[in-house]
């Protein structure tokens, strides 16, 4: 019967354990398995992943394609509406006063405001972005939201429709596209 004290592995289920450096009759003598001289045989010597002896790896070698749009990321600062309860009612909650109660600090693209926590009193709010349960929350407590990015928005389009409005003198004082000559050969008489 299987006990604790007579439980053993399976037979042949164990290998014999590879004795390195043992002499001869180890079966794994002289070398212990690592060939001969080098880099490679040396105790602690060993290469890193993707070396080539100095030769210009494979991938520096080969070309880099694609596009990535971490590079137009925009990171907005977090504020939760629980930290909004620090300001008096009735304030007007803006980017220069967030920075000025150190609740933003650095570069960010904008600020962000989350629904996590409640709001004790009305705020007037002006921030670039919003969450749902966060404009929710604040309108709850009597406050109100605006945001900037919609006004840039309305600006820009107010800015495209006038200059529509406009003749545009710039195409009219435009350089025509320059057109490539090409050398015309002619033959030679003989």
């Amino acid at each position: 019967m299987l006990r604790l004290h007579n439980l053993r592995p399976r037979p042949r289920s164990r290998h014999r354990v590879k004795r390195l450096g043992c002499g001869e009759s180890s079966g794994h003598g002289k070398t212990s398995g690592k060939g001969t001289k080098g880099q490679k045989a040396r105790s602690g010597g060993s290469i890193r992943l993707g070396f080539e002896g100095g030769q210009m790896p494979l991938i520096r070698r080969l070309p880099k394609r694609g596009f990535n749009n971490a590079a137009f990321h925009k990171r907005y600062a977090v504020v939760n509406v629980s930290d909004l309860n620090a300001f008096k009612a009735g304030t007007v909650v803006n980017e220069q006063l967030l920075r000025d109660s150190n609740l933003v600090r650095g570069h960010f693209a904008g600020i962000k405001i989350l629904g996590e926590g409640e709001l004790k009193h009305d705020l007037q709010v002006q921030v670039d972005k919003i969450s749902t349960t966060a404009r929710e929350k604040i309108e709850k407590a009597g406050g109100t939201v605006a945001l900037r990015e919609a006004r840039r928005i309305e600006k820009s389009e107010t800015d495209a429709a006038s200059s529509k409005a406009e003749p545009d003198a710039a195409a009219t004082t435009a350089k025509p596209p320059r057109v490539k000559k090409t050398k015309s050969r002619s033959k030679k008489s003989e």
